[in-house]
């Protein structure tokens, strides 16, 4: 009966943060969208660093040594 009425709680607490989070994203004035799209332009336009590691393969008798 105990774990019944914690997984109420659990649920309905949910259900809370889920609707407060719908209102205040539903609450950002449009004024702000084009922002976002500017900044994920910027964040496309920079440079990705990458790690490129350069090394032999090892034999198969190599392997069977390990």
């Amino acid at each position: 009966m105990n774990i019944a009425k914690n997984m109420e709680a659990l649920f309905v607490s949910a259900a809370i943060l889920v609707g407060a989070t719908t209102i205040a994203v539903a609450a950002v004035p449009q004024s702000h969208a084009p922002v976002a799209a500017v900044a994920g332009e910027a964040a496309a336009a920079t440079h990705m660093q990458t790690v490129v590691i350069v090394g032999k393969r090892l034999s198969a008798a190599e392997k069977a040594a390990l």
